[in-house]
C-alpha cells in the first residue's frame, strides 16, 4: 500500500511576510505606473489589502512573542525598545 503524501510545509513566518512584502511592493509600483485598468487596478487594491493586513498580523505576532520573551509572566508591561542613536 501505498503512503500517503506528506503535507507541504508551510513556510517559516519571517519567510512568508518577506514575500507578502515583497509582492505588495511590486503590487503598489505596478499601480503607480498607471498602466492598469480600472479592473485591474481594483484587483490589485483588493489584494493589496490582504498583503497589507497579513504583513500587519505579522508583525503584531511578532511583538507579541517578543514580549512574551521579554517577561512571561506580566507581557503587558514590556517596555518598547528605543535603539540608542
Amino acid at each position: 500500500m501505498a503512503k500517503p503524501a506528506p503535507a507541504p510545509a508551510e513556510p517559516a513566518p519571517a519567510a512568508d511576510f518577506e514575500h507578502s512584502l515583497d509582492e505588495l511592493e511590486q503590487l503598489v509600483a505596478r499601480m503607480e505606473g498607471g498602466d492598469l485598468s480600472l479592473d485591474e487596478s481594483l484587483a490589485s487594491f483588493e489584494r493589496g489589502i490582504g498583503l497589507y493586513r497579513h504583513c500587519q498580523q505579522a508583525l503584531e505576532q511578532a511583538e507579541l512573542r517578543v514580549r512574551l520573551l521579554l517577561d512571561p509572566e506580566a507581557p503587558d508591561s514590556a517596555e518598547p525598545f528605543e535603539p540608542e542613536l
